[in-house]
């Protein structure tokens, strides 16, 4: 049975679960009264910001067994606990050795003391973290309490929120299939520009991998970008146009406009849709010709 801890005047209530199953319940009964919190760096900035309000119960899921680390499965993939902090994500040696870009891209999420808070799962959660371009680029599974198991495709929970999303579901792991695109003939990176050089949020976001054949030519592309509040997106038109292709100008003149006319940031008042647009065309662009020039990842 959850315990309650002793409130607080003007402070939410905080539950402690015992199990995914009794996490999930509470968030029912309590509705829009409650959230679930592990790190809680997300939640205070919406608090601090007035962009959200307070809720009177928090729903601290730390403890609930199964839901930190990182594990291999038998078919060669990867299971990692909604609650693993951003630290562990970034200092793991199995994940960088089969998904450099997610590792990037947790190292480029704020400054220490907010990775050693922040979640994998709270990322993956907001719909707009940091960390979900990578995912996308991966073919990533979330898998959700709620009621029962259900492991859906992190590309899907994106595109389809009227379908994949409702308040009570509590993410528990993300799944990543085994990936033929790590070792040689593999190519992958994730970059982010904010507004200033570290410790920023982000304006934009993009991660890339791909298989390379001894002919130079690329196949397995994806792309993916996101930035600020826009909700990461697969980049299907500039993924077509460089399925079997060698990288040469030509074709990256074509990827960034494809870019350019297919990613729909959301803009704000310090970052306009044309000007993510255009950031996420160079970055992805600059990647690749990286690639090209033999570079590799910086």
């Amino acid at each position: 049975m959850a315990m309650k801890s002793p409130g607080v005047t003007r402070l939410p209530d905080v539950w402690m679960p015992r199990s995914a199953a009794e996490a999930w319940s509470l968030k029912r009964n309590f509705g829009s009264d409650a959230e679930y919190v592990a790190g809680g760096t997300l939640l205070r900035t919406w608090w601090e910001g007035d962009i959200a309000e307070r809720p009177a119960h928090l729903i601290d899921i730390r403890s609930l067994p199964g839901l930190s680390g990182i594990r291999s499965t038998e078919n060669g993939g990867t299971v990692i606990g909604a609650g693993t902090s951003l630290t562990s994500v970034r200092r793991s040696g199995w994940l960088a050795s089969r998904y450099p870009a997610l590792t990037e891209a947790a190292f480029r999420i704020g400054a220490l003391s907010i990775r050693n808070a922040g979640t994998i799962g709270g990322n993956a959660a907001s719909g707009i973290g940091d960390l979900l371009p990578a995912l996308l680029v991966y073919e990533a599974g979330l898998l959700w309490y709620d009621g029962q198991e259900e492991l859906i495709p992190a590309e899907k929970w994106l595109e389809h929120p009227e379908t994949y999303r409702t308040p009570e579901k509590l993410l528990v792991h993300v799944r990543l299939p085994s990936h033929p695109k790590s070792g040689a003939g593999a190519f992958s990176a994730f970059r982010k520009v904010g507004r200033r050089e570290a410790f920023t949020p982000s304006v934009v976001t993009a991660a890339l991998s791909a298989e390379i054949s001894e002919e130079g030519r690329l196949g397995c592309v994806r792309i993916a970008a996101g930035g600020g509040s826009t909700v990461p997106q697969r980049l299907y038109a500039a993924e077509a146009l460089m399925e079997g292709r060698r990288v040469e100008p030509e074709l990256l003149a074509e990827v960034h406009g494809a870019v350019e006319k297919t990613f729909r940031p959301k803009g704000d008042a310090f970052a306009g849709e044309a000007y993510r647009k255009r950031t996420a065309a160079n970055l992805i662009a600059a990647e690749w010709w990286k690639l090209a020039r033999g570079q590799g990842e910086e």
